[in-house]
């Protein structure tokens, strides 16, 4: 049981990890979003092929393209939304595309929804339209179309990969294979003629961003596969809902980034109504 804890408090962080390190790489540093998005990407990919090695399989066995396409979408959607919202209003809208992402498919396979759960879906779109509302509070609307862009991804991704086998070593070959479309990331951005000229690549901001490819991506999700098969279903999905608050307490705490009444508000709906659609569910 300690153990079990131990491994979902340290996914959990290193999950809420990533949100911290790339609003702080892109706010704080000279990296740009391409350049952070295909360093995390290739950080990734060196970090999970060495455990895969490590344990005698080979790196490319697992995953498929169709997933790598999802988890690149992801992950540059991801660090161009980060550009401008605060840690704690990315991490919730991340989270709550991904629900709406694979609800939707239910919905859409056939599965009923109404009583509880029904209530619980109507109480987190609530919340996230009243994040999203016009005001003082409101996250940019680009920054925020694309993390909740970044969020579908990664529901399409998660759906793609039940029934994909061992997920350590899909997840191995799925960051193996984003590495052409980061690369292209790179060369697209460097060449393009915007008449402006891009914030250098230095060093501080290439840390960070391999730190959110090896460390908070590869180790985190290493962590929360050795974890996942000790908890229940219910436990495993409710737990999840802690990466928004531990992203929003960071955020307040590291990086100084205000706490809305709004943002709060808008919490409490969102997860809550969550929490409910995933306990009624189980």
């Amino acid at each position: 049981m300690a153990r079990t804890a131990l491994l979902t408090t340290l996914a959990m962080l290193a999950f809420a990890g990533n949100s911290l390190l790339c609003r702080l790489a892109l706010r704080d540093t000279g990296i740009d979003a391409a350049n952070f998005t295909a360093i995390r990407l290739g950080s990734g990919a060196l970090i999970l092929a060495a455990i895969l090695m490590s344990r005698g399989k080979r790196p490319t066995a697992g995953g498929s393209w169709p997933m790598a396409a999802m988890l690149f979408a992801y992950a540059v959607c991801f660090s161009f939304a980060y550009r401008d919202l605060t840690a704690a209003t990315g991490a919730l809208l991340l989270f709550g595309a991904v629900q709406f992402t694979m609800t939707g498919y239910g919905l859409w396979t056939g599965e009923r929804i109404g009583g509880v759960r029904l209530v619980g879906l109507a109480l987190a779109l609530g919340g996230l339209i009243l994040l999203l509302l016009p005001g003082l509070a409101a996250p940019p609307i680009l920054a925020a179309a694309l993390m909740l862009a970044a969020g579908a991804a990664w529901g399409v991704y998660s759906l793609l990969g039940k029934g994909a086998g061992d997920p350590t070593a899909a997840t191995g070959g799925n960051f193996l294979r984003t590495l052409p479309f980061a690369a292209a990331l790179m060369l697209a951005t460097a060449t393009a003629s915007t008449g402006t000229v891009d914030r250098p690549l230095d060093h501080m901001g290439a840390f960070y961003a391999v730190l959110s490819g090896a460390v908070t991506s590869g180790l985190g999700y290493v962590l929360w596969y050795a974890a996942l098969p000790m908890l229940r279903a219910t436990s495993a999905a409710t737990v999840q809902l802690c990466v928004p608050a531990i992203a929003a307490l960071g955020g307040a705490m590291l990086l100084a980034e205000p706490v809305t009444a709004r943002l709060l508000v808008a919490s409490v709906a969102v997860l809550g109504g969550i929490a409910l659609t995933i306990y009624r569910k189980n």
